[in-house]
């Protein structure tokens, strides 16, 4: 345990990490503030991600030493270490915000990581900052942990994420009209750019700033494109390429962001702000849960059209630098946009493919795996066991498996299964059909019910909750004998309809 810092900066330790740069502290002071964390009276390890720091290339037992506590808290900094938020606008549920910017997190600076990746080490609930509005600055243990366990859970599910390296409890109370413990909550991201830092140059038209964040992000993440005769069209066509496979990957899942506003999207193409995020049970498309997401904006069906509209915004920042020209910046950005559809759906069609086992491409593939959708709606039937059953009860005889026992209607599911098999028998027989179903459909993934289990378990002081849910979403796709309990859906008392963000 640690003692407070008294000082107002955080005093100096060394901890024998390899040393964190900051390559964005180096770019002009207007794009973000330098600001120490505030203190905080008692931290405790919660949980620490050794994994992720072997990826990292970081000391685990310096880190969670007393002292590599103390720098996850925020009470205590190796020597050098330059702390900022970063400033950034946004469009919050379809309305603009021109200055948002880190409320309540600070980016540490970046490490390499064993594959000479670069990569963000940012704190979480750490404290005000001149970009707070008001607000505490700080994290509700809740959230830290839904934080943590799913987004560990995506990077799991091989969806490009933010991970978490480690959480904190602070031992100083927040106020999210309760008392709640505090936490913080150490997050690790390709970078923390967004669109809505893209946004907040622009709306002061500071076309200055926007060249140097452009050849920032081409340099940092998309280095192919410095050569181009056009790059800041090529980012714009990168960016729109990582965005429709990201959102692709999300619907194979069920997963519904619930809060896609533009300052919640990262130019890397990585899920980031896992606020009232969750999983479908029960599939249907207009599925919402955030509680502020009251007319359904960001839906689970809606989510590749607000990726678009999104997109269309991030456009409209680069046009100053695609050309003089206005007319011919908005036509190329147009014919740019236009190509997010059919590289959406390409990842669409073919993780669909996969997921009913089709190992080759045929007419009436996609009619297919959309029945299957149609069907689960009208049955409401589980989106993630439906189609993890279809790969268990491949040797069903006439079908008779488990996968029909999850529909209202078996009937309807019996009528699709008979065309389903029809269409894997004409690929012969594959031993290896199982297993690839398998490897793509999870069995466990962090039911909404069993992540307010857990937080309601962790706000009493109980943390095995979430070490079980954390060591079982870690492991989607094996069978883990003894945890079938994480695979099943909510019984009808269980059912969580509401999400919060928690800040």
């Amino acid at each position: 345990m640690t003692s407070p810092a008294t000082a107002e900066q955080p005093p100096v330790i060394q901890t024998g990490l390899p040393a964190l740069s900051n390559s964005y502290a180096q770019l002009p002071e207007r794009f973000f503030a330098q600001t120490d964390p505030k203190p905080v009276s008692e931290p405790r390890l919660i949980r620490f991600n050794r994994h992720l720091a072997e990826e990292l290339g970081l000391d685990a037992d310096q880190l969670t030493s007393p002292d590599g506590v103390a720098m996850l808290a925020g009470n205590r900094f190796p020597e050098g270490l330059q702390a900022i938020a970063l400033a950034y606008a946004g469009h919050q549920f379809g309305n603009f915000v021109p200055q948002l910017g880190d409320g309540r997190a600070l980016l540490l600076g970046e490490v390499v990581d064993v594959k000479g990746v670069r990569r963000d080490i940012q704190l979480k609930g750490s404290g005000p900052t001149r970009f707070s509005r008001n607000g505490d600055g700080r994290a509700a243990l809740g959230p830290v942990l839904r934080e943590y366990v799913v987004s560990e859970a995506m990077g799991a599910l091989g969806i490009p994420t933010t991970r978490s390296l480690a959480a904190v409890l602070t031992g100083d109370p927040v106020y999210r009209e309760v008392r709640l413990p505090g936490a913080v909550l150490t997050r690790v991201a390709a970078s923390h750019i967004r669109i809505g830092t893209f946004q907040y140059f622009a709306a002061r038209h500071d076309t200055e700033a926007l060249k140097i964040l452009a050849d920032y992000a081409i340099q940092r993440h998309f280095p192919q494109l410095a050569g181009e005769a056009r790059p800041y069209r090529a980012l714009l066509e990168a960016v729109v390429a990582a965005q429709a496979d990201l959102v692709a990957r999300w619907m194979l899942v069920g997963f519904i962001h619930g809060v896609m506003n533009t300052d919640n999207m990262s130019i890397s193409g990585e899920t980031i702000d896992y606020g009232p995020c969750a999983f479908m049970d029960a599939y249907d498309p207009s599925a919402v849960f955030s509680s502020i997401d009251r007319a359904g904006r960001y839906a689970y069906a809606n989510q590749p059209r607000v990726a678009t509209w999104n997109l269309a915004r991030f456009a409209e920042t680069l046009l100053p630098l695609m050309s003089t020209d206005e007319n011919e910046a908005v036509s190329e950005a147009e014919e740019v946009l236009r190509s997010f559809q059919a590289s959406y759906e390409a990842v669409l069609q073919r993780g669909f493919r996969r997921k009913l086992g089709l190992l080759t491409e045929a007419e009436g593939d996609l009619q297919l795996a959309a029945d299957f959708l149609d069907v689960l709606a009208r049955g409401e039937a589980d989106f993630t066991l439906g189609f993890r059953r279809l790969g268990d009860d491949l040797d069903a005889a006439d079908g008779q498996g488990t996968a029909r026992q999850l529909f209202k209607d078996p009937g309807a599911f019996d009528a699709w299964s008979a065309r389903w098999r029809q269409r894997i028998a004409s690929e012969g027989d594959t031993a290896t059909r199982r297993s690839a179903m398998q490897s793509v459909n999870p069995k466990f993934i962090p039911r909404n019910h069993r992540i307010e289990a857990m937080i309601q378990a962790a706000l009493g002081g109980d943390f095995r909750p979430f070490e079980e849910i954390l060591a079982v979403v870690s492991r989607p796709f094996d069978e883990q004998p003894g945890m079938e309990r994480f695979a099943e859906p909510p019984r009808p008392d269980e059912r969580v309809l509401q999400t919060f963000c928690g800040t």
